[in-house]
């Protein structure tokens, strides 16, 4: 440790030609929440969005002449990519960097920007790992590693450095997220050497826990495949050297969802406005985790947010999941009879509530099935309690919110066309007010012998909610319904001649 301590000293002298001592910010929001303090340490606002140039500066710091002559090269799913990239043009050095193919294009783009090489290669960290040897070995240049070397993990330790001089009063505990182990094994060093009583949590993906798996089997464990959704930890292997040091110095590894990875990343971004990328949220996914499993109150809590490099279309994947995530929706599936009158009878009994999702499409002429979201404030409690009401009024439940084919696939395949004919029905979409009691309103003003055939609704953030209904309505009663459109005021389109509805849905 003596050395190591020595080594994160020496490294503050360099690691600031690239980097910026980041924000520790208290996060408000949050802290009401857990009831702790919280602090974020923001990595995110480094000048590559990362905290990843710290170790791969300290490490090309110390090339020699021939080496630097000779370039380097690098793995990397895109952060330490970033890093090595503005470390070598910093020091003029020629610089080649291997990234998996399923690294999102912004972290491409900001490499290529930054003046390296780039070579997409493999699917997975591993893949572009060993072909990246094979560059060094043909070019005889110098490998980088993202996390299995002593100058990058001193580099990385220079975090934990700046957070005790930021927070000199005593920290219950720090959460870190986990890939290789080179920011844990860094950050836990420099701590458990100033402050033994703080807890050192390091915080993995369920679907890439190498070092949670390294820590059970008490050796470092080779995971067959990793989930690349938090793709800047998406590491089959914890390094060697990180082990060695974590396994004797951080508390625990904590493992979380990438529900829960999505929850944190809304709650980050209420408290700061920033958008951190899934590996960012990590700590903050595991300090909620471990607040709710130890129930612990006005401790204070640090969580460091290590990186923003966020491709702006997964933004869709976090909105849709990031509630479940945050225990703030609720999916259903509802058993309804299948008669004019019975979706007014059942919005009625949900009334109060802010309606996330809404589907269903005519397919027995006994019974009606509806995938339904609900909105919820009292996370999984209050979910029971809406089940109960619904059962105790005869309605058939399922409940969804944990059902991962039905959150992927099912919700978005409710539909379809009817299994035998359904007479007189037309096809409208409307434009609903994105408020409580939008679709009781439509529903008490809609005449009472009128059948709903099919309605598809999801809560997209807008203004107004885009919504899809086939109405089973005899030609007779048209001019009828058409006072009922001009009644109900909402904004509407006919789609009854539409080819999407006569080839997809009729």
């Amino acid at each position: 440790m003596k050395d190591y301590i020595q080594a994160i000293k020496q490294a503050q002298t360099q690691v600031y030609n690239v980097a910026e001592v980041s924000a520790l910010e208290q996060a408000p929001k949050l802290s009401n929440q857990l009831s702790n303090t919280v602090l974020l340490k923001r990595e995110d606002l480094q000048p590559v969005f990362s905290f990843k140039l710290r170790g791969a500066y300290n490490r090309m710091a110390q090339l020699s002449d021939d080496e630097v002559g000779n370039g380097v090269v690098a793995a990397s799913a895109g952060n330490h990519a970033q890093g090595v990239a503005l470390a070598a043009q910093q020091r003029q050095i020629n610089a080649c960097i291997v990234m998996p193919k399923t690294t999102p294009g912004i972290k491409v783009d900001a490499v290529r920007q930054l003046g390296a090489e780039v070579v997409l290669h493999g699917n997975t960290y591993d893949s572009a790992y060993e072909y990246a040897a094979e560059l060094c070995s043909q070019r005889g240049s110098t490998f980088i590693h993202p996390y299995d070397d002593p100058a990058v993990i001193a580099g990385q330790g220079t975090v934990a450095v700046e957070l005790l001089e930021q927070h000199p009063a005593p920290i219950d505990a720090v959460f870190v997220p986990v890939g290789g182990g080179g920011l844990v094994a860094g950050m836990a060093l420099w701590i458990k050497h100033h402050r033994p009583d703080t807890k050192i949590i390091g915080v993995e993906p369920e679907d890439a826990a190498c070092m949670y798996a390294a820590m059970d089997a008490g050796k470092r464990v080779d995971l067959q495949q990793v989930g690349i959704f938090a793709d800047g930890v998406a590491v089959r292997m914890v390094g060697e050297e990180p082990f060695k040091i974590a396994a004797g110095l951080i508390d625990e590894v904590i493992c979380v969802s990438t529900d829960e990875i999505c929850a944190a990343i809304m709650d980050i971004f209420n408290d700061t406005r920033a958008v951190t990328e899934p590996a960012g949220a990590l700590a903050v996914a595991g300090m909620k985790k471990y607040v709710a499993r130890e129930n612990c109150h006005d401790k204070v809590l640090v969580a460091v947010n290590s990186g923003a490099n966020m491709n702006f279309d997964r933004l869709r994947h976090i909105a849709e999941r990031a509630e479940i995530g945050e225990q703030r929706e609720a999916l259903l599936a509802v058993t309804i009879p299948e008669r004019p009158g019975s979706f007014l009878e059942f919005c009625e009994i949900i009334a109060k509530r802010g309606i996330t999702e809404f589907n269903y499409r005519y397919s027995d002429s006994s019974e009606a099935h509806i995938f339904a979201g609900l909105q919820l404030e009292g996370g999984s409690t209050e979910r029971d309690s809406i089940i109960s009401t619904l059962v105790s009024k005869g309605y058939a439940i399922v409940d969804m919110t944990d059902n991962e084919m039905a959150k992927i696939h099912t919700r978005y395949m409710v539909g379809g066309r009817v299994s035998s004919s359904v007479a007189n029905e037309i096809l409208y979409r409307f434009e609903f007010p994105e408020r409580p009691g939008a679709l009781l309103r439509f529903l008490k003003h809609m005449d009472a012998g009128w059948n709903i055939s099919m309605f598809h609704y999801r809560n997209h953030g807008a203004a107004y909610g885009r919504v899809l209904v086939g109405i089973q309505v005899p030609a007779d009663d048209h001019e009828r319904f058409q006072q009922f459109l001009d009644d109900v005021g909402y904004r509407y389109w006919c789609e009854t001649a539409n080819p999407a509805y006569k080839l997809f849905l009729k």
